[in-house]
């Protein structure tokens, strides 16, 4: 008994080293965004020695635009890439995973074959095309690719998923009268929520943490996301207000923590009844 208790002690004692490790860049990240420029560079500690919350607000007036702007910026983009990976993503799986169409496994092995490319590879002749359509300086190329099933990962997440829902259910829908569309908004639509729950939560994820085609193709400072804000906290000459960007970057991480954990627990229960119920 003392031995059994002894192990599961150590485990925890081992447990909590471990995430303490993992999490002091995060907690280190905090206690500096209460810090003076001076003693972030001269105390390595985690915790300030003159609490300094002036940060804060000096980091949120830091541009001409208020730094509210950038993240209303930030959820706009996001929100609307959510919206349309979710949307373009589910009716392309769902033409790969349930229709019949010429060249089926064809098209569906080029759109695998694309993700083996960098999206660096993209960016020159995507931004001659944008530049053409003349978008370049606005949202336009961050949000309407989105909604033309461009993020193949995200279709072959829903197409492994949907090939997992039995065929009896369409066989039967198609018996009482449904067609494909039918079929698709009675069955395959409300039987998909964990899959879209997923990419919801990853769509916003990589999209909030974006930072090179935001860059690219956002010209204003009234257009800027946080990720680019931020940057703009170093300037060409090597000289940066570190404590307001520390304070800027903590409240940054505030919509991914909330984001993901009131969807993490849609996503679980969404698992635990695996998208099926009598």
């Amino acid at each position: 008994m003392i031995a059994t208790r002894a192990r599961e002690t150590g485990r925890i004692v081992v447990l909590l080293v471990i995430l303490g490790i993992v999490l002091y860049p995060l907690i280190w990240m905090v206690g500096s965004s209460f810090k003076s420029q001076p003693e972030i560079l001269s105390n390595s500690s985690a915790l300030p020695q003159v609490f300094t919350p002036g940060n804060y607000r000096d980091g949120w007036s830091q541009f001409d635009v208020s730094f509210g702007r950038f993240f209303l910026n930030s959820i706009l983009i996001a929100g609307l890439t959510i919206i349309g990976n979710m949307v373009s993503c589910l009716l392309a799986a769902y033409a790969f995973a349930r229709l019949q169409f010429p060249l089926r496994g064809f098209w569906f092995a080029i759109m695998i074959g694309t993700l083996l490319l960098p999206g660096h590879v993209l960016i020159i002749p995507q931004y001659i095309l944008f530049k053409t359509f003349g978008w370049v300086g606005g949202i336009a190329p961050l949000i309407v690719p989105q909604f033309l099933a461009v993020e193949a990962f995200f279709v072959f997440l829903m197409v492994q998923f949907m090939r997992g829902i039995p065929r009896e259910l369409d066989e039967a829908a198609r018996i009482d009268g449904c067609g494909a569309y039918q079929v698709f908004l009675r069955i395959i639509l409300p039987l998909s929520k964990p899959a879209l729950v997923t990419t919801a939560i990853f769509s916003f994820i990589w999209t909030w943490n974006e930072f090179f085609r935001q860059l690219v193709y956002l010209g204003d400072e009234s257009d800027w996301t946080v990720s680019v804000a931020l940057r703009q906290f170093v300037d060409s000459t090597g000289q940066s207000n570190v404590g307001a960007m520390f304070a800027m970057s903590v409240l940054s991480l505030l919509p991914i923590f909330l984001f993901f954990l009131v969807f993490q627990r849609m996503l679980v229960e969404g698992i635990n009844t695996q998208g099926l119920k009598g």
